[in-house]
């Protein structure tokens, strides 16, 4: 294809909300409430904290790191949106209230009528995709960004599986590659408890695409054709502690960054890998977590390389502080935050920024 061709292309792709220009005031930091899932109890019915993303805002207003004004409101990704990655035939199979009681894992929803699925479990996570399809385009932007949702590894273009209905990963990808000019290569660094299987498959034979997978072999899902995907496949052993996981988190992160030099870094943050985690059987700490973390941003920063942030996985009520505290401690480390931000050098912007972000520039309730 000729770069004539590539630009009439690029040019006849459907109008798209996510993409809509956003303050330079705003951090790049994604969220909306309507992530948090809560409807009669049965998000407990899931090991998953359904609530995590309020908590994560509520700490981080706590530490006045940000307010309502700040940061950016989310957008719930619409059916066009969705088909740029997801087939007709899967979006469809989701209004059948037992393909999402399977995907979720939360058997009671296949009693419930499809249009309460729709609005209490569907929306929260196809919001959750809208903000990570903005963060990625915030990312190249200001240098870095965060969604405090997302990381739906286990959902590709045409199935679901473990709490993952969209493959927000593929699509947050698959916007920039198509609308972005300059954008072609990307790299995943999956460090879930879990194999990143969603965009594993999805990327199976896509060259532009770098996948670097560490995780924990013996659990959930498990898939070997989508094994055959990643480029830098590090499995850990049961209980693998802090000193061993951050060398290799270390080791890996820079290899798989010099081997190919990527023009964005989405990096799944999931918190599975905490001791006592009922689904992950990693024993890192969250002094561990924070500092691996720190490692991913430190590696990009120093390449110059924008990274995308998503929170993806983790099943015990601590991990939406620990969490925030990494957030906080990559703003400490001047990974974050007003140096990172193109064209704005004021000291005092987190506690001076106070314009209404999101696209609609409207005041939201962060919790």
């Amino acid at each position: 294809m000729s770069h004539k061709e590539d630009i009439e292309e690029k040019k006849s792709f459907h109008h798209t909300e996510l993409y809509i220009s956003i303050p330079r005031t705003c951090l790049p930091i994604v969220y909306h409430p309507d992530y948090n899932i809560t409807f009669m109890g049965l998000e407990k019915l899931h090991p998953f904290d359904s609530g995590k993303w309020g908590k994560v805002i509520c700490y981080l207003k706590e530490e006045q790191f940000i307010h309502d004004g700040n940061i950016v409101g989310a957008l719930e990704a619409t059916e066009e949106d969705l088909l740029v990655v997801h087939t007709k035939h899967y979006l469809n199979r989701l209004k059948w209230s037992l393909v999402v009681a399977t995907i979720t894992e939360i058997p009671p929803l296949l009693f419930l009528p499809n249009f309460l699925v729709q609005r209490k479990v569907l929306k929260p996570l196809r919001t959750q995709t809208g903000g990570t399809i903005m963060a990625g385009k915030l990312a190249i932007d200001r240098g870095w960004a965060i969604n405090v949702g997302g990381g739906f590894h286990h959902c590709s273009s045409d199935r679901g599986g473990g709490f993952c209905a969209y493959a927000d990963i593929t699509l947050a990808i698959k916007f920039l590659f198509e609308r972005v000019q300059g954008i072609s290569k990307a790299t995943i660094i999956d460090l879930d408890a879990h194999q990143g299987n969603g965009h594993e498959r999805d990327f199976m034979d896509d060259r532009r695409v770098f996948i670097m997978d560490m995780y924990n072999p013996y659990i959930y899902p498990r898939d070997e054709y989508a094994k055959r995907a990643i480029k830098r496949k590090v499995e850990l052993e049961w209980g693998t502690e802090d000193f061993e996981y951050l060398q290799k988190v270390h080791l890996h992160s820079e290899g798989a960054l010099n081997e190919v030099q990527p023009d964005i870094i989405v990096y799944n943050a999931g918190t599975d890998i905490l001791d006592g985690d009922p689904l992950g059987g990693l024993s890192i700490s969250p002094q561990g977590i924070v500092k691996r973390d720190e490692i991913v941003f430190r590696a990009a920063r120093r390449r110059g390389i924008p990274i995308l942030m998503i929170t993806s996985g983790g099943y015990q009520k601590k991990t939406a502080r620990i969490i925030a505290n990494s957030i906080l401690n990559l703003f400490q480390q001047h990974l974050i935050g007003a140096e990172a931000l193109e064209g704005d050098r004021s000291s005092s912007l987190v506690t001076s920024m106070m314009g209404h972000c999101g696209p609609s520039g409207s005041k939201f309730s962060a919790v």
